[in-house]
Formats: structure tokens, C-alpha cells, sequence
């Protein structure tokens, strides 16, 4: 097991708000980002488009998170690609992921479905971590109310897997790796 380095995962579903009901289906975006815990850095990023078998990307979906249906069509990939691609790319059951709140339930539920191995064996709720610490009194807190409390500025747009993975991973650096 590495325990140098921390893979930052978000995942992007298929969403819906039909009659002010949300709800959710199947994976269309994991963005992930590797933090290096030596050495305080985010040593390598990347975004895939998961190809949804059974949930089409409804309109309020792309509001909300930008991905646009004929995108994930050009560029989307099966979920067992993108894991495989993943877990070469990042090191997989080596090294440790880390989420904000229950994404690897999330991708355990759907791997299930779909019979697919979960690329990792240890996880690490990020959120419950920060929560831990003395000076959060809200326990139901978002990732970028997070970083505010930090004192780190959101970067790009929200509820894109690639631009949350990545400021994740500039959370966790703060949390995890001794200041210099």
C-alpha cells in the first residue's frame, strides 16, 4: 500500500428535478486528481466521461453540471473502461481514494450492478475527517464551504468531477500535509 500519495475521486451522475424531486442514476463523469503527500503537490489530474447504459443526461443535469449529452456520446467510455483506465493510471488497490461524503458508495453500488471490481480497497471520507475538527461547528457542510473555511478559494466551475476532484485534492493538501 502507498500511503504517500491520496487519489482524489468525484463522480458526476445523471440527475433529475422533476417536480422539485431530485434524484439520481448512473455514473457520467469521474474526475480524479493525485495528491503527493511528500511533497504537498497535485502531481497529475484527470476527467472521464462515463457512457450511461440505462439514464439519458437530462436538461437539468447539463445545468447543473455543464456536461452536455452529445459530449458523453463522443467521448464517453463504459464504466469498466474507465476503472481499468483509472486503476492503471493512479495506482488503484496501491494507494488510497478519497472522496467528499460517500462517492465510493456510490461506485460500489454501481459496480455491483453492473458486476464490475471496485478499483481501490481503502477509502477515506474526507468529509467526516473535517468535520472532526474542533472548529467546525456546522456538520453538514459542503466541499466548498470547506475550502472557504480553509481559506482557499474555489477554483473553476462547481459540479464538474475534474475541476471538484482536483479542488479536493487542494483541500486534502491542506488537511494532510505538515505546513512547511
Amino acid at each position: 500500500m502507498n500511503f504517500n500519495r491520496i487519489v482524489c475521486f468525484d463522480l458526476e451522475m445523471c440527475c433529475w428535478n422533476e417536480e422539485g424531486v431530485a434524484r439520481t442514476g448512473e455514473i457520467i463523469e469521474i474526475g480524479v486528481a493525485e495528491l503527493n503527500l511528500e511533497k504537498g503537490t497535485i502531481s497529475r489530474r484527470a476527467q472521464y466521461y462515463v457512457q450511461p447504459e440505462n439514464d439519458e443526461i437530462s436538461p437539468f443535469c447539463t445545468e447543473l453540471t455543464g456536461i452536455k449529452p452529445e459530449v458523453v456520446a463522443q467521448n464517453g467510455k463504459p464504466l469498466a473502461s474507465i476503472l481499468t483506465a483509472i486503476e492503471q493510471k493512479f495506482g488503484g488497490r496501491h494507494k488510497i481514494y478519497a472522496a467528499w461524503g460517500r462517492d465510493d458508495a456510490i461506485l460500489r453500488a454501481e459496480c455491483k450492478a453492473k458486476d464490475l471490481n471496485v478499483p481501490f480497497r481503502e477509502y477515506l471520507n474526507l468529509a467526516t475527517l473535517f468535520k472532526l475538527q474542533p472548529h467546525v461547528k456546522n456538520k453538514r457542510i459542503g466541499l466548498r464551504a470547506a475550502m472557504n473555511m480553509s481559506g482557499l478559494a474555489w477554483e473553476g466551475r462547481q459540479h464538474s468531477g475534474y475541476v471538484d476532484a482536483y479542488n479536493l485534492a487542494r483541500l486534502a493538501r491542506v488537511m494532510l500535509c505538515p505546513a512547511e
